[in-house]
């Protein structure tokens, strides 16, 4: 091979390294908009298909015209606080049964341990997570911010019903809070 050659060889695999650069550049831009645009996307997916258990952000409208007696519902309740928050967070009772299409209001306690004030809120989920879009929240204490000064404690509560339209292979539905602090957030 002489001088001619090798510069041309040279000069060729330039080229296709710098393409090939270029795709790996453009390769990691678009990894990077999908990686961004997920959360949005899967935003919008749950609220389509009622997955991920997550329910009404704010109060609707009791809207059933009918109750169906001859068909219970079992709802659960469960608590949870997140990490570092000092408050004791429960519900008053576990479960209830209802019947779909009926209202029904239930109590949760808390009490801000900690010797300063604090503002939490709560964030609910239901599982199944297709049963999200058959539970409608009337009043809920997680619609607002829940400021507690230190070593108050209150009882808040939730005015809910279940659709009449609830699948009938679902008899149970687990409401879950998470109990986080936004005392910064809420200054």
């Amino acid at each position: 091979m002489n001088d001619t050659e090798q510069n041309q060889a040279a000069t060729e695999s330039r080229n296709n390294n710098s393409k090939t650069v270029k795709k790996l550049l453009l390769v990691v831009l678009a990894m990077f908009g999908f990686g961004f645009a997920l959360v949005p996307l899967y935003d919008v997916f749950c609220d389509i298909t009622g997955l991920n258990g997550k329910t009404n952000k704010t109060a609707v409208a009791y809207t059933a015209t009918t109750i169906d007696k001859s068909r219970t519902v079992t709802v659960q309740f469960i608590t949870r606080n997140a990490q570092g928050i000092p408050w004791i967070f429960e519900p008053v009772i576990n479960e209830i049964t209802v019947h779909p299409g009926e209202i029904t209001l239930v109590s949760f306690y808390a009490k801000n341990k900690a010797s300063y004030d604090m503002t939490a809120q709560a964030v609910p989920s239901v599982s199944p997570g297709l049963a999200a879009n058959y539970f409608h929240k009337i009043e809920c204490f997680c619609f607002t911010q829940q400021p507690l000064r230190a070593a108050e404690e209150v009882e808040m509560t939730l005015q809910f019903y279940v659709d009449v339209e609830l699948p009938e292979d679902i008899n149970t539905l687990t409401l879950s809070y998470t109990l986080y602090d936004i005392t910064e957030k809420s200054s």
